[in-house]
């Protein structure tokens, strides 16, 4: 998709003598630099252990069983935690765009959304091909159910709203305040994104112990989701709402393979995917043909007096 909207201000803090904003990544490294990135570093860290903790804490202590075994407590636990640790270490600064610039962000989203999610289909597919040449019993350890999913079996209608309030909480987590923060403090975006989107991956550890030698099939588009959004969110100056929207509708389609038959529920997906695709390339070819503004006219050379004879 297009480059940040125009008047998109990464980290804008503080201003120039002449009123221009400056952006902390063309200043001095100092103390402070130092300490924000802690700040993300120890932040990350909670927000991993916090997420992790449901798989081995439960085991470790069984007086924790009452919590993690419960919806209100594991979400408190897993999203909760991470939120208030945030909240704490780097305030609500990286979030301060959450509904700003819809419009680029809407088009953007769909487009990064659409089109990352077709490249993760095309991925698969080639995956699927090396794995049958490679290790066909890898294969096999997809008839084992997705354990997102089997947890929703005896309310499927109430994972499906939740995916929103899930979705919220993830990419406030991860797009607005981990790749937020690093990507307004240094104005580099890239990497920021390649790596926020490798941690929001990893952390689906169920799949990884679920699939084992097949997980890249379930890791790839979860990282390819997370660029999408981390890229939606720097194009809009920090949009959140769109990539949350997107998010839920993402989790909550899955959901509804539970309620639909397994052809509807497929086909809905990504007759959604392949629309956000087309909105999307529509919008960026829409963006490229616009002809640049005219170049301001320049004044004519002075017309100087007859020379005396």
């Amino acid at each position: 998709m297009g480059p940040p909207a125009p008047n998109a201000q990464p980290g804008a803090y503080e201003h120039r003598p002449d009123g221009r904003p400056t952006y902390p990544h063309e200043r001095p490294a100092n103390a402070s630099t130092s300490a924000w990135a802690l700040r993300l570093v120890l932040g990350t860290a909670i927000t991993a252990f916090a997420i992790l903790s449901q798989y081995f804490v439960p085991e470790l202590l069984p007086a924790s069983w009452p919590v993690y075994h419960n919806l209100g407590g594991d979400l408190f636990i897993v999203y909760g935690v991470p939120i208030l640790a945030f909240l704490f270490l780097l305030g609500l600064d990286p979030l301060r765009g959450f509904v700003g610039q819809m419009r680029v962000a809407t088009f953007e989203g769909l487009g990064w959304y659409g089109g990352l999610s077709l490249l993760a289909v095309g991925i698969t597919i080639v995956l699927a091909i090396v794995y049958s040449l490679l290790d066909p019993s890898a294969l096999d350890l997809f008839s084992k159910q997705n354990p997102a999913l089997s947890g929703a079996e005896s309310n499927p209608w109430l994972y499906v709203a939740l995916s929103f309030l899930v979705g919220v909480c993830e990419e406030v987590i991860f797009r607005g305040w981990i790749f937020g923060t690093w990507w307004r403090r240094t104005g580099a975006w890239f990497v920021p994104a390649i790596v926020t989107s490798a941690v929001f991956a990893s952390v689906h550890l169920y799949y990884g112990l679920t699939y084992g030698a097949a997980s890249p099939f379930y890791y790839t588009p979860l990282f390819l989701l997370g660029f999408a959004f981390a890229a939606t969110y720097r194009a809009s100056n920090g949009n959140l709402l769109v990539p949350s929207l997107l998010h839920g509708g993402n989790d909550a389609l899955a959901f509804l393979t539970l309620v639909l038959s397994g052809t509807a529920s497929l086909a809905s997906h990504y007759l959604f995917v392949v629309g956000a695709a087309v909105v999307g390339f529509v919008y960026y070819l829409r963006g490229r043909s616009v002809p640049p503004p005219p170049a301001a006219p320049t004044a004519p050379p002075p017309v100087l007096p007859p020379p005396f004879a």
